[in-house]
């Protein structure tokens, strides 16, 4: 395969990478959690990558959304190379650019829904009255508006993992970056979660997801495999979210 995994026609990548390395240890202890990767990801496209636990996809999703510093190596993010940023501009170029969902959810459990929600909008500077709206409006697209006022210790694993969704959403972001979505739920909450993902990717969102099942990453415009820190192949897949009438439960084998 080429040394740069392409993009599509759809534009100047929302995500790039070239040569990005991270490693941990010295000499005999040395780890390369990521090896030489490149990746170019187009606005409005879903790439899943896929590979055995271990094999340095959390580590390079953290990397490309500016949660982790590369060993070498250099990210674009929305046209802007985060070699270099101090903390903060690191931080703020996060906030406008980069929605993040988590396998283990992350939400803070002595805040409702809504409050989880909206709290990165209040971090982000907008009024209590503006952060409450679009709570309330993100809650509603992800079909959760019923659950606004619950603790996350009142929703299912499916409900939590969409609050965190609408979180992800809440800025407006370039692009997604989802680590293991649905690798804490069932089969009937994966099937929410994906159907979720869809709607986002008909929208024009652009997603990357992590993952280990081969059913979420079937659902991919493109799936790039990962191994030893490495890319190692890349399908571009024509079932995927963006493809004309494909049914996603049968797609990912979740229904019967």
């Amino acid at each position: 395969m080429s040394d740069t995994l392409s993009t599509d026609t759809r534009g100047t990548p929302v995500l790039r990478a070239r040569g990005l390395r991270r490693e941990y240890g010295r000499q005999a202890g040395l780890v390369r959690a990521v090896s030489g990767v490149d990746l170019d990801v187009a606005p409005g496209e879903t790439v899943a990558i896929m590979g055995p636990s271990g094999c340095g996809k959390s580590t390079l999703l953290h990397l490309l959304g500016g949660l982790d510093r590369p060993s070498a190596g250099e990210i674009w993010l929305a046209g802007q190379s985060l070699r270099g940023l101090g903390e903060r501009r690191l931080a703020r170029l996060r906030r406008d650019t980069v929605g993040f969902v988590f396998q283990a959810f992350h939400l803070m459990e002595e805040l409702t829904a809504a409050e989880n929600v909206e709290l990165p909008a209040l971090l982000a500077g907008r009024s209590p009255g503006a952060a409450r709206r679009q709570a309330g409006e993100l809650l509603d697209r992800v079909g959760l508006a019923d659950r606004a006022r619950f603790l996350p210790a009142a929703l299912s694993g499916g409900q939590r993992q969409r609050v965190a969704v609408a979180r992800a959403l809440v800025g407006d972001p370039r692009v997604v970056l989802a680590d293991e979505p649905t690798g804490n739920l069932d089969s009937e909450a994966t099937l929410d979660v994906l159907r979720l993902f869809e709607d986002l990717h008909v929208a024009g969102q652009t997603l990357v997801i992590v993952t280990h099942d081969a059913r979420i990453a079937a659902t991919a415009d493109r799936l790039v495999t990962m191994r030893d820190g490495a890319f190692t192949d890349e399908t571009r897949l024509t079932g995927g979210t963006a493809g004309a009438g494909s049914g996603l439960g049968a797609l990912a084998g979740l229904e019967g």
